[in-house]
């Protein structure tokens, strides 16, 4: 996927808030989504780009109006150093985190309210070694309600170059 794909496949008005805010991307690689939602928030905001990878964030891409600080960590680990952001991005990084119901709970705590989650996946229910713990839409959207998020809307569809199925973004709420 080029970047500006990834820009409109993520895009939704909520991004586009007129105040500046903290966001994070857990399990951001080689920071395609990152670049993808600095391009969509408004002016001053910072995303902590976060990763277990090192991964040489790429300066060409960054927007010059949003500050991206990649943080080395595993997102999945309590306790991450994160302001109350106003949202969260998981790009392709949900379907590696076998207990998603903790987790999601966990997720919770690094949020402020109102907030938003945004997750990119494939809309799948075969694992395999890319996907080991696929979470296919409607099996998002119970487990997010069931974490206390609401209005769990499922923005765009997409073919996946990879023969999973379909890739999907959804957005939820807190």
């Amino acid at each position: 996927m080029e970047l500006q794909e990834a820009i409109d496949f993520i895009d939704h008005p909520n991004l586009k808030q007129s105040k500046p805010g903290s966001w994070a991307d857990f399990g951001c690689g080689d920071g395609l989504f990152t670049y993808a939602l600095a391009s969509l928030l408004p002016e001053s905001s910072t995303i902590y780009a976060v990763d277990r990878s090192y991964h040489q964030m790429n300066k060409d891409f960054y927007p010059p109006h949003v500050d991206i600080n990649f943080l080395l960590a595993d997102f999945t680990m309590p306790q991450l150093a994160l302001p109350g952001l106003q949202g969260i991005l998981m790009a392709n990084s949900l379907h590696y985190v076998k207990d998603k119901p903790a987790f999601l709970k966990q997720l919770k705590e690094y949020l402020k309210i109102p907030a938003y989650l945004l997750i990119v996946e494939y809309d799948t229910q075969r694992s395999n070694p890319w996907v080991p713990f696929p979470v296919h839409f409607s099996l998002l959207k119970k487990l997010l309600h069931s974490c206390g998020f609401n209005n769990v809307e499922k923005l765009r569809t997409r073919a996946s170059i990879y023969d999973q199925g379909n890739m999907y973004v959804a957005m939820a709420s807190t």
